[in-house]
């Protein structure tokens, strides 16, 4: 299997981590890492080299039956598809169109992280990565708060009695729960939007037990954002592009100098005024509110991102490089994840999210 350098904008995870080779090459697995893949998280070629990886080039490392990484191939790296499988976070549905385009047209079996379902109906894979980016949420929505950022300078916690902040929260899954935690720590209130009242009343009384819940209607929303001071988008439709829960005219009546955080994005988004942005480059002003909507956001945290990664998809990778190509069809779990195989589009979500359902043949 193969390993190659992630080269989206400051993305510092990595697909395997040394300890991961170790696992593998005990199973009688070969593993190429390219060459520097590890070091901005914290894994020297040494390491990879120790563990019985052999360290190639970029070229070399996407020449393999499987390929590991973490996020999507970016058009420069779309030369490389063949009919290899890939397993990785591709997030097809939110994504340039032109990659699914290649992945069809070159055969190759797209083993996407964030469709994989277990017997529980749980995402584990996307999970650590959820867990990462809700804490993310709540500390750079305080930072960009900030009068300096152009914010409007509002601090998140309480300080000597003082107004607290006001930290609405669309989506109550684990991106939801995590900055909600993390907004509450840091003495904000806190007001988390869901659609099941259930689920809601569970949290309230065991997990979030300082915030305060609603329903999820465009009305209740309109009425909470118009004293909100951070906004977070945490909203996941399994595989589909993001429903957009906040329109242009809910985000014009926050107060300007105020912060939305669109966690959401690298499923397309659910403010409707979101559009895609870098750790270079993370964030852009439209109705005087300012939007933070970074496509990798635990790439910012690439040693805790890529150890939480790998105790997650470890057992996966081992269970795809064992049986191959032919057998995976045979275990449900490891067919959730697939989204192209063979030049057919087999998840019906991205089908319909690209307009492409004549593309899609599910099987049987």
């Amino acid at each position: 299997m193969g390993v190659p350098k992630e080269i989206k904008d400051q993305e510092g995870r990595v697909g395997i981590t040394p300890a991961g080779v170790s696992t593998l090459i005990a199973q009688g697995h070969e593993v190429n890492i390219e060459t520097g893949a590890g070091i901005y998280a914290g894994f020297s070629n040494e390491q990879y080299s120790d563990a019985g990886a052999r360290l190639v080039s970029a070229s070399d490392a996407w020449q393999c039956e499987l390929v590991v990484k973490v996020k999507e191939p970016l058009p420069s790296e779309y030369v490389f598809l063949d009919q290899q499988m890939v397993f990785t976070f591709f997030h097809l549905a939110g994504v340039d169109p032109n990659l699914t385009t290649t992945l069809l047209s070159n055969g190759t079996t797209a083993i996407a992280y964030e469709t994989l379902t277990d017997q529980q109906g749980r995402l584990p894979l996307l999970a650590p990565m959820s867990a990462i980016a809700g804490n993310m949420s709540a500390l750079v929505g305080n930072y960009y708060l900030a009068k300096f950022n152009g914010g409007k300078g509002v601090q998140l916690g309480n300080v000597l009695g003082k107004r607290h902040g006001k930290v609405v929260v669309v989506g109550d899954g684990i991106v939801g729960q995590h900055a909600a935690k993390t907004a509450s720590g840091m003495g904000a209130n806190v007001f988390i939007a869901g659609i099941d009242t259930e689920h809601m009343a569970n949290l309230k009384s065991h997990a979030l037990a300082d915030a305060e819940f609603f329903l999820s209607t465009p009305e209740n929303l309109t009425a909470h954002l118009q004293d909100t001071d951070l906004l977070i988008g945490a909203v996941l439709a399994r595989g589909a592009h993001a429903p957009k829960l906040i329109s242009d005219a809910m985000i014009g009546t926050m107060q300007p100098g105020s912060v939305a955080v669109d966690v959401s994005i690298d499923q397309g988004g659910c403010f409707s005024s979101s559009k895609p942005t870098s750790h270079s480059a993370p964030v852009f002003v439209k109705h005087d509110v300012i939007h933070y909507c970074v496509t990798n956001m635990p790439g910012a945290y690439p040693r805790t991102a890529t150890l939480a990664l790998m105790d997650a998809t470890l057992p996966y990778i081992v269970k795809i490089a064992n049986a191959g190509k032919s057998r995976l069809l045979q275990d449900a779990e490891l067919l959730s994840a697939i989204n192209t195989f063979d030049g057919r589009l087999t998840l019906k979500p991205v089908a319909e999210a690209l307009n492409r359902l004549a593309d899609y043949q599910p099987f049987e």
